[in-house]
């Protein structure tokens, strides 16, 4: 999946052309890609996921209606106008994908892995999941039922993933630097994370 897709080949050719008529400039592509890196993205969903670990009243809500908390936090992005927030337990791991293009909520997640938008990912994900995670490294019990959420243009959706044992000390913010964005898409599981302070 390391390959450039043909819409990414496609994209950077489009980008060098219109930098070169002058109709764009590098360095506003630059500022577009660091407003999603920094501003926008893996780290507003971090925070979404952190509160929701020491917070149960926010949880809840965050399950029930994720669209209404982030349109009242003022997430930048967009592309969450309906969220779902689907939650990973020891009984069901949750993928999220988007099998006809790469619907994807910008807030929460920031831009799109190439390989989220790859049509071996796309197709394999929801055909063979347990073989394409534990390729991805996440090797899940037999046990574990695993749910394929597909976004759309109409619903997008984000994984809560599990909070990592032995964190139970630290406070809402070291727990957003825990969280990652491919955990939120359910293709990372936060087990045996290194916590600061603890011996492992």
């Amino acid at each position: 999946m390391s390959e450039e897709s043909p819409q990414a080949i496609r994209a950077e050719a489009l980008e060098s052309i219109l930098i070169e008529k002058g109709l764009l400039t590098a360095k506003a592509v630059d500022d577009v890609i660091a407003l999603y890196s920094e501003r926008v993205g893996p780290l507003n969903g971090a925070r979404l996921v952190a509160r929701a670990w020491v917070d149960p009243q926010f949880k809840k809500q965050l399950l029930t209606d994720a669209t209404s908390i982030v349109e009242s936090l003022g997430f930048e992005g967009g592309q969450v106008e309906k969220l779902v927030v689907v939650e990973n337990t020891d009984k069901v791991h949750n993928a999220v994908v988007c099998t006809l293009c790469s619907c994807y909520p910008w807030a929460v997640l920031g831009l799109p892995p190439k390989w989220y938008k790859d049509p071996a990912y796309r197709s394999r994900i929801v055909m063979e999941p347990r073989q394409v995670l534990a390729e991805m490294g996440v090797g899940l019990g037999s046990n574990v039922e695993i749910q394929v959420w597909d976004s759309s243009a109409e619903i997008r959706y984000m994984v809560l993933p599990m909070r990592p044992p032995g964190t139970q000390n630290l406070k809402e913010e070291q727990l957003a630097e825990l969280v990652t964005r491919d955990s939120m898409i359910g293709v990372e599981v936060l087990v045996g994370v290194e916590v600061p302070g603890e011996a492992s």
